[in-house]
């Protein structure tokens, strides 16, 4: 080994294969090269999907501001009755749930949901899971007759003054809904009918502050809203006038949130004259019956006639439970193996012989 000039089998080896290191240190630097290049590449691919997520934000943003400048110009408010005349009118409405209570109104005059009293004047309409058939476009007219007139105070107290204000022609409401909700309450997203209702919707509020809210999603179990594209705020006594985009392109409705303490709206609407109207030749499709009020045997105040109540979804949860039995196959066999278990006890035992051998 020291003759040939090796000190080393390895170094040896190594003498006789130099191209070996060559390809191995070249394959190295190929390597590290494309190592490099996948990392640019990647860096410019992370890069570009940011950019492309930060462009989609800005989008999505300015479309959400120019949406919330659209209803806003399409809103109008004025406040119009003065605290004295706002507790008149609370009274009033005190006076219409307890002829609610008292059963003194028609049969559609009062819908009643949870947490949220409706009372129709003048006409009346299904919706929701009144309807035979869901989605826009299908609510229809209660025949005439079936829901009470408009109440002579809503003339004198609310209609008069909205025109001597000139918020609405004269003549211009037959169709007048109050709105009563509990602390928790709430109005699902919904665009008023189109083919029911005329332009302009007037309400005016009453009993304390809440908001409208446009552009919301609702979900449910448990009860939750999307951010609204915009929130308009409804003081006790101000007058909401919605038109043009608030009124046709966009939803509204009132949040839980947003109902702290009691508050009744009065809606005051007028109905197109060819808003298509229930069959007279038929009755009204079927409806579940009205929540049964758990306040009917105290009088009618303001603190006793508006106690929350458990929500109907959490009803029908516990209405499901309850309603559950086990399958009748599964509990004649665990009849049919208690018995036989029973019939082994019974029976002595039998002897078994051994054979010695």
């Amino acid at each position: 080994m020291a003759a040939s000039g090796y000190s080393d089998l390895r170094e040896k080896l190594k003498s006789m294969t130099p191209h070996r290191d060559e390809n191995k240190n070249k394959q190295v630097a190929r390597d590290a090269e494309s190592s490099v290049q996948r990392g640019h590449k990647r860096k410019r691919r992370g890069s570009d999907s940011a950019d492309d997520y930060a462009h989609s934000d800005e989008s999505s943003s300015e479309s959400r501001e120019q949406e919330a400048r659209r209803v806003k110009s399409s809103t109008q408010q004025k406040n119009i009755f003065s605290p004295e005349e706002c507790r008149q009118i609370e009274d009033k409405i005190d006076e219409v749930v307890a002829n609610g209570e008292a059963g003194l109104y028609r049969e559609h005059t009062v819908d009643r949901a949870p947490l949220r009293n409706k009372y129709f004047f003048g006409e009346g309409y299904t919706y929701g899971a009144q309807l035979e058939k869901r989605g826009p476009g299908q609510e229809r007219l209660y025949k005439k007759g079936q829901v009470d007139d408009i109440p002579q105070w809503v003339h004198e107290l609310v209609i008069k003054k909205l025109v001597l204000s000139g918020v609405i022609p004269e003549g211009f409401v037959n169709s007048a809904v109050i709105n009563d909700y509990q602390p928790g309450g709430c109005i699902v997203s919904h665009v008023d009918p189109l083919h029911i209702f005329a332009r302009p919707i007037v309400s005016v509020s009453f009993f304390s502050d809440s908001a409208l809210c446009f552009g919301c999603r609702f979900q449910f179990k448990p009860i939750r809203v999307s951010e609204p594209v915009y929130v308009l705020p409804v003081r006790r006594g101000s007058v909401t006038v919605l038109s043009g985009y608030a009124a046709d392109d966009i939803t509204h409705c009132i949040r839980p949130q947003d109902i702290k303490q009691r508050r009744a709206v009065i809606i005051l609407r007028k109905t197109r004259p060819d808003a298509p109207r229930l069959d007279s030749d038929s009755s009204p499709p079927e409806r579940p019956p009205p929540l049964k009020a758990k306040r009917s045997h105290r009088r009618a105040d303001p603190d006793a006639a508006h106690r929350p109540r458990v929500l109907e979804m959490d009803k029908e949860e516990n209405r499901r439970q309850s309603r559950w039995r086990p399958p009748r196959h599964s509990w004649e066999n665990h009849r049919r193996s208690s018995h036989d278990s029973d019939k082994r006890r019974e029976s002595p035992r039998r002897k078994v012989k051994i054979r010695r051998h």
